[in-house]
């Protein structure tokens, strides 16, 4: 199975998400954000929706895991699994999305705006060049975790079934994990799950993102910060990174016109950013992905 998850993280690495492919098909992520959306439609509604949507949660995963599970069975030499895994490894796509900030930000502030906005969910409207910076860079170390390491963990671990369930809960998350008045409760299942499939990732990324940056001294400061997140999981990741590219992260920010005070983090880092701090966020990227490539392959090869 090591052998399959390296083989996987490779070919991402190589194709990504080719265009004439997903144009055609709808990739498998979007096929889970419909079942998701569709579960959300039918029963988020009436009474009892916290035990109605870890109810459909529970389903989603039992689901996930029974079709992992058939495709492991089918005898096809491991190709499927390393088909899937590739495609649901999502490193060169993330690459490609955070560097086109980079390249909207040096043609106009509004251009950066409107390219950042593809890539968090935060108010753009007022962002200052550095704001759209920031919250690129944040976007790439948060999502090195959610859209890479932790797939490539649960890959490991629990093989395609586990990274069927990753993607699912981390999907679910991402639609209906939201503290609002339609979600709060519903969704409430959703985000716990997904709190605790990330928790060991997310502390790797960032143990990873230090080793690969010769900042392993700096791990008090990721101790230090992490945990002023208002994510109890992104934070390792974002501060781990503005400690290997020198930046401070997170700080205020406005969602849905309401400004909130949260804390930076590596303060001590630059505070005003510019593409070029985009541009060494995405090298940080592609080293520590190398990092763990080395990592995962040297597994394959001794067990």
């Amino acid at each position: 199975m090591t052998a399959t998850v390296a083989i996987a993280m490779l070919l991402d690495a190589l194709l990504g998400e080719p265009k004439w492919l997903w144009s055609r098909f709808p990739h498998p992520a979007v096929l889970m954000g419909r079942l998701v959306g569709t579960c959300d439609a039918r029963f988020n509604e009436g009474r009892a929706k916290r035990i109605k949507g870890a109810a459909v949660m529970a389903a989603l995963v039992i689901c996930a895991a029974l079709l992992g599970w058939i495709i492991d069975a089918i005898p096809d030499f491991g190709i499927l699994p390393i088909l899937i895994g590739a495609i649901l490894i999502a490193q060169k796509s993330l690459c490609e999305h955070v560097s086109a900030v980079a390249d909207a930000l040096r043609v106009s502030t509004e251009q950066g705006r409107a390219s950042v906005a593809m890539i968090v969910g935060r108010d753009t409207t007022d962002m200052t060049p550095s704001d759209v910076s920031r919250s690129a860079i944040e976007s790439a170390a948060e999502n090195l975790s959610d859209g890479v390491i932790a797939p490539v963990f649960w890959f490991l671990i629990a093989g395609l079934p586990g990274l069927l369930v990753y993607k699912i809960t981390n999907t679910a998350d991402s639609m209906i994990g939201y503290r609002t008045p339609r979600h709060e409760k519903f969704g409430w299942a959703a985000a716990r799950l997904d709190d605790v499939l990330n928790w060991v990732p997310a502390r790797i990324t960032a143990l990873l993102i230090a080793l690969c940056h010769n900042t392993l001294s700096s791990l008090d400061i990721i101790r230090r910060d992490a945990p002023l997140h208002r994510s109890p999981n992104a934070g390792y990741p974002e501060t781990a990174m503005a400690v290997a590219i020198d930046v401070s992260l997170a700080g205020p920010r406005s969602y849905d016109g309401k400004k909130q005070d949260f804390p930076f983090v590596h303060p001590e880092g630059a505070a005003t950013l510019t593409p070029a701090h985009i541009d060494a966020a995405v090298r940080a990227l592609w080293r520590t992905w190398g990092g763990a490539f080395i990592i995962v392959t040297i597994i394959a090869l001794l067990f």
